[in-house]
């Protein structure tokens, strides 16, 4: 009687991205975009490092498609940079970036 054994090669790496944003909506809105991408399995920002902590099953992502979840939502990630429409639908809390006056 042959018994054969599976093991199972841990394909999960943690990374640390950064994610401009401002407040406790930008961390909801960041969070909830990075764990829909697939693969993702945790996800956390900090507004004071601008610093999005996430553990994510190499095989099913990368950090591009981490980062263009976020984008999607209007905050720039590991320079991925929002479009001005979605950037702009924000609420006023959510915009962070700076317009320079003339």
């Amino acid at each position: 009687m042959l018994f054969f054994a599976t093991i199972a090669v841990a394909q999960t790496q943690k990374e640390n991205i950064e994610v401009r944003g401002n407040c406790n909506m930008c961390k909801m809105r960041i969070e909830k975009a990075a764990l829909k991408t697939k693969g993702v399995k945790y996800a956390n920002w900090t507004a004071e490092s601008q610093q999005l902590t996430l553990i994510y099953n190499t095989k099913k992502t990368n950090l591009n498609g981490v980062a263009k979840n976020i984008a999607a939502v209007g905050h720039d990630a590991d320079s991925i940079v929002a479009t001005e429409e979605v950037y702009n639908a924000l609420p006023a809390c959510c915009l962070y970036k700076t317009v320079s006056k003339h």
